[in-house]
């Protein structure tokens, strides 16, 4: 392959993910083997990784992305203005959105998927200015972003979520909201608030059983039981996406949402407090390209998937 032919890749490195300190070696030799040059910058908090996109841009055909669903979220506004495709190495704990892309958890062949080029269009969800893949969330979740050690997160993975979800619903209270859509407003008591822009969050729950990340909405829940250990009788639904069919859920789906509580509560977007109430929530359909594998049919239904090569 002549130099001519051959993209440049900026290589964005998180330490802190869970699986960070480990060696990217494997992952370079593939990918420069694929037709990259690739240029590898580390940062030590999520803001550096736009400020990097920015600074480096024109230097760059391509933005590869080693972290979590936190850190790829980061990337997405300044990828989005650059208009360079984003890929994904799935180094942290949940890797959502790489599960709903079919990216492989194994490094080097999540280097083969950038290497072989092919993207997939896909949205991105915005609340108050801020993006997001996966879901944003109010109440229960964002207890559990604030609660968790990071030392345990990184030790223990999704067992360290299980140990600070426990501890959160043993003091956890319902709080008082009005979700706008279509500018019809409803007064709830509610856990927890979340709304999906793509299909898997929280390590495998689905948002909604047909929501997909190319679909141009965003999709609502809101928790309204009055006891909140019945949660535990809806964990298998949470995995399939069908919670809307239990009558203490209330589901919703649409282009924006305006949620607001009777004081500011903080929202958690794929893992990372960035935000509080009043929150403004806004999909911004087929905004970025992502290195996908070429698929099929997306899940009940007869529509593939938008690819570019």
């Amino acid at each position: 392959m002549t130099p001519s032919t051959r993209k440049r890749a900026l290589l964005l490195r998180n330490p802190k993910a869970r699986r960070g300190q480990e060696s990217i070696d494997p992952i370079l030799q593939r990918l420069e083997a694929g037709g990259l040059d690739v240029a590898v910058e580390t940062f030590e908090a999520l803001p550096e990784i736009a400020r990097d996109i920015v600074r480096l841009r024109d230097r760059a055909d391509l933005v590869i992305v080693c972290g979590g669903d936190g850190s790829v979220s980061s990337a997405a506004l300044a990828a989005m203005e650059s208009g360079l495709p984003l890929g994904i190495m799935p180094m942290g704990t949940a890797n959502d959105l790489a599960r709903t892309l079919d990216i492989p958890m194994d490094l080097p062949a999540a280097a083969d998927v950038i290497a072989r080029g092919a993207t997939r269009l896909v949205d991105v969800g915005t609340v108050n200015g801020h993006a997001f893949f996966n879901v944003a969330s109010i109440g229960l979740s964002s207890e559990l972003a604030q609660s968790l050690d990071p030392a345990l997160k990184k030790r223990f993975g999704r067992l360290g979520y299980a140990v600070a979800a426990m501890k959160v619903l043993t003091r956890a209270s319902h709080f008082s909201a009005k979700i706008t859509e279509k500018g019809r407003t409803t007064e709830v008591e509610t856990y927890q608030i979340a709304v999906g822009n793509g299909r898997h969050y929280g390590g495998g729950n689905v948002v909604e059983e047909t929501a997909e990340i190319d679909d141009g909405h965003l999709d609502l829940y809101s928790l309204e039981m009055k006891n909140l250990w019945k949660l535990a009788l809806m964990l298998r639904s949470f995995r399939s996406g069908t919670h809307g069919a239990w009558q203490e859920v209330r589901t919703a789906r649409c282009v924006e949402f305006e949620i607001e509580t009777k004081r500011p509560m903080p929202v958690n977007t794929d893992g990372e407090i960035v935000t509080a109430t009043p929150a403004h929530f806004k999909v911004h359909p087929q905004a970025i390209s992502i290195f996908a594998p070429v698929g099929g049919a997306l899940p009940g239904t007869n529509r593939p998937p938008l690819y570019h090569r």
